[in-house]
């Protein structure tokens, strides 16, 4: 079939446009929030705060109606129509002159991340079930590198105006807007599409489909305390790293690519062959005792050599993700590929509300004067008692027949 061999570097390059962009924008946000909103630091982090809070709520209410959408339609319309849409509206935010404007086109860019869940249906569409978490670590790593590499351009494009990373996410999802118009194919055919149902489409419906589907919900509930535990890392380590070791910016940056590179490594070249050997339970099993000792280790780190012996256990961490969205599309039909990653979509969108609540507060109290004790490792006890919750419920999993 023509642009067989386009499926899947596609679909990983806009996976890691997605995680890029995001990333690309975060060095200039606070400047241009300063600038254009005539705000304080201060200020500027709690709007910052309130934009990613909203951009984590529309990905939870698209995610199911993309994901379904694409079952009915198709996965090549939806994703080039995100992947359109989202250029406009870096371009928009780049040229916008109000706080307003930026926080709609934040949110709105936010909306059209929930394309993940489709893009991941297109690979389960042409990808046998026993290959699946094979596949799925490969689109980890290309979001964990999109990840970190993100910042660290945006932070050179920075140097130019705080303009110049907007327009650069605008370019990368413009380029491969293009790319896929002319070299991806449709990857469901019409014989497996089902019609779109609007009490389906929407987190509720979701969540009513996924307690329909035997052992769905449950594998959802172990993917949203795993995405809570995960996320202590983008959301609190370069606080957490001020307060437990003093580094300077330039360490902290140089920490993250060391994690994201490791975690991408692993992703790539340990997740397909560990799968294979133990099987997606255990081989998620594995990765939440590795990241429980390796987040434990971190909340009582004092020194910057115990900060780096942790990344053992991070590498293996990687484990958990591909594994959970196999798991997930094992309990699938052809039909409903697109609704089950979209239901992924969001479980992983609830997380991503609920994270910053759970995380960063301890941190801040901990880290106060008006707390008796000093105790910069507080989010990471957390994050390993929702990664142990996770452990326990995934060990109650039933094992689900190939979808």
């Amino acid at each position: 079939m023509p642009g067989r061999n386009h499926r899947t570097p596609f679909i990983l390059a806009t996976i890691f446009i997605d995680a890029m962009g995001f990333g690309l924008v975060m060095p200039v946000l606070p400047q241009l929030l300063m600038r254009i909103g005539g705000l304080n630091l201060s200020q500027a982090i709690n709007v910052g705060s309130w934009m990613g809070l909203a951009m984590a709520l529309a990905t939870f209410f698209a995610a199911p109606i993309i994901g379904n959408a694409s079952d009915r339609f198709g996965r090549r319309p939806l994703l080039l129509l995100a992947l359109g849409l989202l250029a406009i509206d870096y371009m928009v935010m780049a040229a916008a002159n109000s706080l307003t404007v930026l926080f709609i086109s934040r949110t709105l860019s936010g909306g059209f991340g929930g394309s993940y869940g489709a893009a991941q249906a297109a690979l389960a569409d042409t990808t046998k079930p026993e290959e699946r978490a094979k596949t799925f670590g490969f689109v980890s790593a290309a979001f964990g590198v999109g990840f970190v590499i993100g910042p660290a351009i945006g932070g050179l494009l920075g140097e130019l105006g705080d303009r110049a990373p907007f327009i650069a996410a605008a370019i990368l999802a413009g380029t491969n807007f293009i790319y896929g118009i002319i070299f991806f194919p449709e990857t469901l055919p019409a014989d497996r599409r089902r019609g779109f149902d609007w009490r389906r489409a929407n987190p509720l419906g979701a969540l009513r489909a996924a307690r329909a589907v035997p052992g769905m919900m449950a594998a959802a509930t172990v993917l949203v305390l795993w995405q809570i535990a995960s996320l202590v890392y983008p959301i609190t380590w370069s606080f957490y790293a001020i307060a437990a070791f003093g580094w300077s910016p330039r360490m902290i940056g140089a920490s993250l690519a060391v994690v994201g590179i490791t975690i991408a490594i692993s992703q790539t070249f340990i997740t397909g062959p560990a799968v294979k050997r133990f099987g997606e339970r255990d081989a998620a099993t594995i990765g939440l005792i590795a990241a429980i000792s390796g987040f434990l280790m971190y909340a009582f780190a004092r020194t910057t050599l115990m900060a780096f012996v942790p990344m053992i256990a991070i590498s293996l961490q990687s484990l958990v993700q591909p594994s959970l969205m196999a798991m997930l599309s094992r309990r699938a039909t052809p039909e409903t590929q697109g609704e089950v990653q979209g239901i992924a979509a969001m479980a992983m969108g609830i997380g991503s509300v609920v994270a910053p609540l759970l995380l960063t507060q301890p941190l801040a109290w901990f880290t106060s004067p008006a707390s008796d004790v000093y105790f910069p490792g507080a989010a990471f006890v957390v994050a390993a008692a929702m990664a142990m919750l996770a452990l326990i419920r995934l060990r109650a999993l039933p094992r689900a027949v190939p979808g």
